[in-house]
């Protein structure tokens, strides 16, 4: 009988010691839970949760990794933008320029001033085109050039700039925008897409007389050829043969620019009022048209050159201004420079715009990020996050049992034999 009263007494000791163990652990997993405010603290707590939420983690992580990514090339594009309002800020003082190099009241050396003041800008613009970002990368090298993408001239008579890049534009992605701008499309020109060209012209048989163009325009740009010159020869001029119009000849030979070869000739005749001034269309240009304005006479030159670039355009005014022997050359000078500056600056208009669409892409972009965001905070939040209220009431009541079972133990201690003695 004593030694049942004996074993009882030690099972019951031994149950009251692992119950209040327990409920010691539990009351500590709690207090866990309402320290780090996480229902699951170890994946052991709940793997189920803990993989959700470490998958949600791992989602936040890249969503601020892409908004840091798209920060960098916001800020890359803004200075982009800004730098071709810059830009076009310059172009639109050295057309000024150019306008007022056409005031008969100016004398030679006043023009050479004009042409010194433009090279200034021309300059001013050249070194905006290889601006870099606060990276150090050009802010226009396409998909990808040296560190200076634009150079030239490449000798001091040849007015050739060229693009050292790829020419094309980085797409955007569903949560980034392109580095950088495709300068090729901003600066550099093409025949064929912009027929911007120079008209030189030489008075071989009476230079005290005066023509001019109204400008070269494209007309049909599937049939210009990107690698082709053109000049323009007056071969005879009629007074006689009908009366009352002046009719006019021209012979136009097509020279291969990069071999400076030949490739073909034709003729053309057209014909104006006499008496009025001259305006004789020449259409026989495949994809081109021009008037020559004036009196021509036989022997005149017209020389038709495409520019490659923006800078080319504003090198042909800077020479044919400050280099200008009289007036109706200088009237000439501007005419041209005029017209293809308007080319350069729609062209720098264009790509501005672009940049303008992909800063507001940008900012799609990062609210759609911003409510991702929001979205997977939420998925992490359910996996892993305590229920303070259920939390504070699970970790009372589990006090509750706690002093429960150590009074429990207490009254156990007493159950001895020597309490009786």
């Amino acid at each position: 009988m004593t030694l049942a009263a004996r074993l009882g007494s030690s099972n019951t000791y031994d149950i009251a010691v692992r119950n209040i163990m327990t409920r010691q652990a539990s009351l500590e997993g709690l207090q866990q839970n309402l320290t780090s405010g996480k229902k699951v603290v170890r994946a052991s707590d709940d793997p189920t949760g803990a993989a959700l939420a470490e998958r949600a983690i791992m989602r936040l992580a890249r969503i601020e990794t892409d908004q840091r990514a798209l920060a960098s090339q916001r800020s890359a594009i803004v200075q982009a933008e800004s730098t071709l309002g810059d830009v076009t800020d310059a172009l639109q003082n050295f057309r000024e320029l150019v306008v007022s190099a056409g005031n008969a009241a100016h004398t030679t050396l006043e023009h050479k001033g004009i042409a010194d003041q433009l090279t200034g800008l021309r300059n001013q613009i050249l070194t905006l085109a290889n601006r870099k970002d606060t990276n150090g990368l050009p802010l226009f090298s396409a998909l990808g050039s040296a560190l200076q993408p634009f150079v030239g001239p490449q000798t001091p008579l040849a007015q050739d700039y060229t693009f050292r890049g790829l020419p094309g534009q980085t797409a955007s992605t569903d949560v980034a925008i392109p580095f950088a701008l495709d300068g090729e499309r901003a600066f550099m020109m093409k025949p064929e897409r912009d027929g911007a060209y120079n008209v030189t012209i030489t008075n071989v048989a009476a230079p005290a007389h005066g023509i001019g163009t109204s400008g070269v325009q494209l007309v049909n740009s599937s049939l210009v050829s990107s690698t082709s010159a053109y000049t323009i020869t007056i071969t005879g001029v009629d007074t006689t043969s009908t009366l009352g119009t002046t009719s006019v000849s021209y012979q136009i030979d097509e020279f291969d620019t990069l071999t400076s070869t030949p490739v073909g000739s034709l003729t053309g005749t057209n014909s104006y009022p006499t008496g009025k001034a001259g305006n004789v269309a020449v259409t026989e240009i495949p994809g081109l048209s021009l008037s020559i304005t004036g009196a021509p006479a036989v022997g005149d030159v017209l020389s038709l050159d495409p520019r490659p670039s923006i800078f080319s355009v504003l090198d042909d005014a800077i020479r044919d201004i400050g280099n200008a022997p009289n007036g109706n050359a200088v009237t000439q000078a501007v005419g041209q420079a005029l017209n293809n500056i308007d080319i350069g600056m729609s062209r720098i208009s264009a790509i501005r715009g672009q940049a303008g669409d992909l800063l507001n892409r940008a900012d799609r972009i990062s609210a759609n990020q911003d409510r991702r965001s929001i979205e997977v905070e939420g998925d992490r939040a359910r996996a892993e996050d305590l229920d303070m209220t259920k939390g504070i009431s699970d970790f009372q009541n589990q006090q509750v049992g706690y002093q429960a079972a150590l009074q429990s133990y207490a009254q156990v201690q007493k159950l001895s034999l020597f309490n009786f003695l």
